[in-house]
Parts: C-alpha cells; sequence; structure tokens
C-alpha cells in the first residue's frame, strides 16, 4: 500500500509540477507579485498532494510570527520543509547555496522571488553581498528564512552552523526564531516516504544582540530539540 502511495505521488506531484515551475521564469518577467503568485500555488499543490497520497499531516507547536520581520532559522531533514515553510511564513526571503542560484533561468527566477544567495566559501565580500540582499527583503517587510547547519542532515545528526546564519545575525539586529523539524523520519533521503506527522515546532524568540557564542547555541539547540527527544 505504501508504495502504491508513493507511486501516485510521483506521478500526480512531479507531473502537474512540471507546467507550473516552466512557468515561474516566464512570471518572473512580470515582477514579483506574479513569480510569488505561481510559487504560493506551487507551495499549496504541495501540501495537498503529500496529504492526500502520502499521507503525511502537520503538528505545529509554538507562536510562528512577532511583530516586524525576523530571521526564522529551520532544522532541514527533507525537501518538505522547503516548501512548506515557504507556504506557512509568507513569503520569507530564502537563503540558498550558490550552485542552485547558478542554474540558467531558473536562478534568476528564484532571485527575483526574493532568494538570497549564499557562497559556503564565506568569503568577506560573499557575506556581504548577503547582508545586503537580505537588508533589501527587510526593507519590503519580508521576514529571512535560513537553514543555519547548511544542508539536509538524517534524524539525529546535529552538525555546528554555518558561518552565514552568525553574520545574518550580527548585521540584521532582528530577533530569531528558531524551528526545530523532524520530516526525516517519514521523508527519508532513500527510500520511500512514510504516512506520518511531521511536527514544526517554533521556539522562543531569541533576541538581537547577543554574544555570537551564545546565540549559534540557542539556536542550535532549539532546531535540535525534536531530535534530543527522540
Amino acid at each position: 500500500m505504501n508504495r502504491l502511495r508513493n507511486l501516485l505521488f510521483k506521478i500526480v506531484f512531479y507531473t502537474l509540477s512540471v507546467p507550473i515551475v516552466l512557468a515561474t521564469p516566464i512570471s518572473a518577467v512580470f515582477g514579483r507579485g506574479a513569480i510569488v503568485f505561481n510559487t504560493h500555488l506551487w507551495t499549496k499543490f504541495h501540501h495537498w498532494a503529500t496529504k492526500t497520497f502520502l499521507g503525511i499531516h502537520q503538528h505545529i507547536e509554538g507562536p510562528q510570527f512577532l511583530d516586524g520581520p525576523v530571521i526564522y532559522a529551520a532544522k532541514h531533514q527533507a525537501m518538505y520543509e522547503t516548501l512548506e515553510l515557504g507556504r506557512m511564513l509568507n513569503t520569507p526571503a530564502i537563503v540558498m547555496k550558490q550552485e542552485l542560484a547558478n542554474i540558467p533561468v531558473w536562478g534568476w527566477a528564484a532571485r527575483v522571488y526574493g532568494c538570497i544567495v549564499v557562497d559556503r566559501e564565506a568569503s568577506a565580500g560573499a557575506l556581504r553581498r548577503m547582508v545586503k540582499e537580505a537588508k533589501a527583503a527587510l526593507s519590503e517587510g519580508r521576514s529571512i528564512l535560513i537553514f543555519p547547519e547548511g544542508t539536509r542532515v538524517p534524524p539525529g545528526e546535529q552538525p555546528p552552523l554555518r558561518a552565514g546564519f552568525a553574520g545574518l545575525y550580527q548585521m540584521l539586529k532582528i530577533p530569531v526564531i528558531p524551528i526545530a523539524i523532524d520530516s526525516g523520519l517519514v521523508w527519508p533521503r532513500h527510500g520511500p516516504k512514510q504516512a506520518g506527522v511531521v511536527t514544526f515546532r517554533f521556539g522562543e524568540a531569541i533576541p538581537a544582540g547577543l554574544p555570537r557564542d551564545e546565540a549559534e547555541a540557542r539556536v542550535h539547540a532549539a532546531i535540535n530539540a525534536l531530535d534530543v527527544q527522540g
């Protein structure tokens, strides 16, 4: 039965995603409003398809929003939360790796949407560009979404935070809301996806202005809270 669920999801989601994704660069020609509409359409479709065909539901804990833009720092275990957080958080500016920004046409469309490109080499110039793009998003009232561990990790792994998070935190001077996520339990990197519940635990806001080590320690502990308990 589970194999049939996975097969139906692949057929429906990926087949119907093709025209939506292909339309993204076209919608970008008409500005951010059009591309945001197209992106919302895709994330809502993803939410429906995962629930309908895979039996994956959500449990949300904690306050999701503060007044004014914040940095959302989230655990990253699967593609699942990349789309779901974009849907939940009302068009945040997502920090993405340079490799994705280099994809022809799609990378350009992602920049029009307002994605913030991060260079894993973490050079001073790359950090300045990232902060500049983040400040532009904040000026539009948008929050920032970053996966501070830098990449997807399987359940139980807790790598240190990448330098890009500290750079944004220190330069932007806004609160951070950490998000613990356990999507890897139902959405493994390899093998079939499983029916179940994905928990999004929004932690207490971490205020701006803390020493770097303290801010990183608090974010790291909060985004891995579900791993600690699991």
